[in-house]
């Protein structure tokens, strides 16, 4: 099968999509701004050939990205997707990565909208996802202020207990309602609570407390606390908000040095996910 034969092939699997020219003729949505954002998914490093199934590897391709546009209370729209096939990916593993991608595109409306295929020696994806916000309505990690309780959107740790094999399911619904109700501050939780909570709260030149860490079923407190992937949202509110229901307070922001983080009392280092730190 040649490279015009895929295309057409991924026509067929992915049903919405506007492959087809040389780019994608996209309107933005009146009175909006763009979300855009990209993540690679890579062999050996987001995922293991032959232990995860094709299915998973295009559904976890997509949720990366549709994960990012939830952290900003953002409503997708478009994906690319580009992807490196080693020679062990033949049609039918590439026709089941696109199942994957594709069922969990059509529960959010979003189209397929390009991208490119290319062979190498590694096998990888990397896929881009455009929303938008409201204008002036994105939520980001550096407006919290001291005093703001933060919160998680479930628990934590499941991914890594499972051994990474769960499907994350980005929680857009959720972001939708942080926008609503004007969350201060707020991100996805891709790389550990311990790691991404300093990015938030050094975005917000505060420092951090912990109170309580909710473990998911089967987890340990160290795998909630650094493993990473469980793609729950972590945000901040005013005392005076009432969160979304579901959410579950952690702990609060406070004054000090920019990201510090603190668990019960003392000092956390930030040990989540970094993949030029792991071996």
């Amino acid at each position: 099968m040649n490279e015009l034969d895929l295309i057409r092939a991924i026509r067929r699997w992915s049903g919405k999509t506007l492959i087809g020219d040389d780019c994608a003729v996209l309107t933005p949505p009146r009175g909006r701004h763009l979300l855009v954002t990209t993540d690679m998914v890579v062999d050996g490093v987001h995922f293991k050939f032959g232990v995860h199934a094709a299915y998973d590897c295009g559904w976890k391709a997509l949720a990366r990205g549709l994960s990012d546009i939830a952290a900003m209370g953002g409503d997708p729209h478009w994906c690319f997707v580009s992807l490196a096939l080693a020679p062990a990916a033949d049609q039918q593993w590439l026709a089941g990565f696109y199942r994957g991608l594709t069922t969990l595109a059509k529960r959010h409306d979003v189209s397929l909208a390009g991208g490119d295929l290319t062979r190498a020696a590694q096998l990888s994806a990397d896929v881009i996802v455009i929303g938008s916000t409201p204008t002036g309505r994105a939520l980001t990690r550096s407006g919290g202020h001291a005093g703001d309780l933060l919160y998680v959107t479930g628990p934590l740790g499941a991914m890594t207990a499972s051994g990474y094999l769960l499907r994350p399911e980005p929680r857009l619904n959720a972001g939708l309602r942080l926008r609503r109700l004007r969350a201060t501050a707020c991100m996805d939780l891709s790389d550990g609570l311990s790691l991404d909570l300093h990015r938030l709260a050094h975005a917000s030149g505060l420092s951090a407390r912990i109170d309580d860490v909710p473990v998911a079923p089967g987890a340990t407190l160290d795998q909630a606390l650094h493993g990473g992937e469980d793609y729950e949202l972590l945000f901040a509110l005013p005392s005076s908000k009432r969160p979304p229901q579901g959410s579950i307070r952690i702990g609060a922001l406070a004054e000090g040095k920019p990201g510090a983080v603190f668990l019960q009392g003392k000092r956390l280092t930030a040990q989540g996910w970094d993949p030029f730190t792991r071996r």
